[in-house]
């Protein structure tokens, strides 16, 4: 079992604004899209349905601060942005494919207790 130490659930704690940028969905989802092959912007849009371009521009801009997608310049006219995902956002490959996983054999029970929950909540 993991063994917390108290600070981690400190507000200043660094782990805590780390986990906030890469466990939310744009995140996730932008270094599944990455891990296959670097892609552009307009690719990276259109393969997540319902991303703004405002939210994708910052979840981009976030993760590559963090050191986990790199951004190339590529000079066409007009100029294009690459995308690739770093070794280190690599390492997040198989603990994403493992989460995505239990979502998948823990939906049923999940729907069944929010069925559940909204059926008490009608009653009151």
């Amino acid at each position: 079992m993991l063994t917390l130490l108290p600070q981690c659930f400190s507000s200043k704690c660094p782990s805590r604004a780390l986990l906030d940028q890469i466990a939310d969905k744009w995140s996730m989802m932008i270094l599944t899209v990455l891990n296959e092959e670097p892609h552009r912007f307009n690719a990276i849009k259109r393969r997540l349905e319902g991303v703004s371009q405002k939210a994708l521009t910052q979840c981009l801009r976030r993760l590559e601060r963090n050191g986990l997608v790199s951004r190339q310049v590529i000079s066409l006219t007009p100029v294009a942005v690459e995308y690739e995902i770093t070794p280190l956002g690599r390492t997040l490959h198989q603990p994403f494919h493992e989460l995505y996983m239990w979502t998948l054999d823990k939906l049923p029970e999940v729907e069944a207790a929010r069925r559940q929950f909204d059926q008490a909540a009608e009653v009151k």
